[in-house]
């Protein structure tokens, strides 16, 4: 069984642009912050639908992906998880992807899983909920490329003072 999990800032998953193929068996996926978990969700390629929930979110038809684009660029910081239904974290539930995906909601209480959550997170007010207005409303394209120029900051940074 695969134990395998990543944990990813957005602002370094939106650099990925295929899916590794040791991510390819992760099922489950995670996006949150440091405090609180937003949403849970599956697909037989995790990786392949964040990136659907983010393109949808830019032309309004998701809500999770609506809501990153509504928060950003606070939102590059948050954190995508991919996981593997046949993990041993699972095997409570005999790995079975379904059963998978409702024990990580019934754990995490995701603020936007409205599905097999009865303790709704409320959304921390720092902030905005997916209906609101976008407010930065630029291309995915734009939006990526600002993510990069986050990336490639922070990576200078790190070298930086690792040479001191």
């Amino acid at each position: 069984m695969s134990n395998q999990n990543i944990v990813i800032p957005l602002k370094r998953f939106l650099l990925v642009e295929q899916c590794p193929a040791s991510w390819k068996g992760l099922d489950l996926y995670l996006l949150r912050d440091e405090n609180v978990v937003f949403y849970v969700g599956q697909s037989f390629l995790a990786f392949a639908r964040v990136w659907e929930h983010l393109i949808s979110g830019f032309k309004g038809h998701s809500m999770v992906g609506r809501f990153v684009w509504c928060n950003w660029p606070k939102s590059m910081s948050f954190t995508i998880e991919l996981l593997s239904s046949q993990s041993e974290q699972f095997s409570v539930v005999r790995n079975e992807l379904n059963a998978s995906e409702r024990l990580l909601i019934q754990r995490w209480s995701p603020c936007l899983n409205i599905s097999h959550n009865s303790q709704q997170t409320p959304l921390p007010d720092s902030y905005l909920p997916p209906n609101a207005p976008f407010r930065r409303r630029r291309s995915l394209n734009m939006l990526i490329l600002e993510a990069e120029r986050v990336v490639k900051a922070e990576d200078t940074q790190l070298w930086l003072q690792d040479l001191k």
